[in-house]
């Protein structure tokens, strides 16, 4: 089965889309259109922005939906998912993909989740932080055991598992987890404490818009971050969404039952090749499993 995938906030870089555009009618009429929802034109930061300004939320998840639903309606007949999976903000893009939102309603999902994850920031200091090296279920056990805020937040492959939380408790994990073994324990450079409660603020913003927002009846299956298995019904698929903010990014559990239930053919559909490397350390029996990715 061909399944398509969808790249999160990280994946941008300055130019990302220009070749879409210049190359498509298809392309230019949506990237226009964009500019139109947004209120701002958002092409010529992503065509000729520093990466500087694409790191700003409001720019940085907009222009990755862009780029990947985009990059999708060009491939137009050769784009025919059978199962579909987007890590965190790659989700609604994946939802677009596969029928369930449209471009104009993901886009405002998007930029509202955007604005909404800033504000959340905002009100207390809170970070993320990659662990490598250890078991999931050590890095779990020691979050517990902190004072304060820190929970496990995306697993992204088999060892690697990224925390978030109130700075101060993610830096004494952090410190722990180095003890435990961990090959590497390093506090990232974003702006907040992603898929956790500390993004409840936002959670609650973006679930009113996700309400108000029609969820039509898929073309293929959606496996969710929050459940990680395949999801086919609009209100379902709704209400995972809109937690998603808060719940980790099942991402490793995603991949391994979406080969379980057939996935043989991974396309990556964005900017970068992010997802590319973390299926290969979640799928280390690649022979085995007969699965390919590009």
């Amino acid at each position: 089965m061909k399944a398509y995938i969808f790249p999160g906030q990280g994946a941008q870089f300055s130019g990302m889309g220009l070749d879409l555009y210049e190359k498509s009618t298809i392309a230019q009429d949506l990237f226009e259109q964009a500019n139109k929802i947004l209120g701002f034109a958002i092409t010529d930061i992503m065509f000729e922005g520093t990466a500087e300004q694409l790191k700003e939320t409001k720019v940085t998840q907009p222009a990755i939906f862009l780029h990947s639903v985009i990059l999708a309606k060009v491939l137009g007949d050769a784009f025919q998912p059978e199962m579909v999976a987007g890590h965190s903000l790659g989700e609604i893009s994946a939802l677009v993909a596969n029928g369930v939102l449209t471009f104009e309603d993901g886009l405002r999902l998007v930029s509202k989740r955007a604005l909404a994850m800033q504000k959340a920031c905002e009100i207390q200091k809170s970070t993320m932080a990659a662990i490598i090296g250890l078991e999931d279920q050590i890095v779990e056990e020691v979050c517990t055991e902190i004072d304060g805020v820190v929970v496990a937040a995306n697993y992204n492959c088999p060892g690697q598992l990224v925390i978030s939380g109130e700075v101060e408790s993610v830096e004494k994990a952090c410190e722990v987890l180095k003890e435990k073994g961990a090959k590497m324990a390093v506090v990232l450079p974003v702006g907040g404490a992603f898929h956790s409660p500390m993004m409840e603020p936002a959670r609650e913003e973006l679930a009113a818009a996700i309400e108000a927002t029609t969820f039509s009846q898929p073309t293929c299956p959606v496996y969710q971050n929050v459940t990680a298995t395949a999801v086919t019904n609009p209100d379902e698929i709704k209400k995972n969404l809109m937690v998603q903010l808060t719940a980790p990014v099942k991402w490793t559990q995603t991949i391994q039952q979406m080969i379980a239930d057939g996935g043989t053919e991974f396309i990556e559909v964005g900017p970068g090749k992010v997802l590319q490397g973390l299926m290969r350390k979640i799928n280390r029996n690649v022979a085995a499993s007969g699965a390919a990715f590009e």
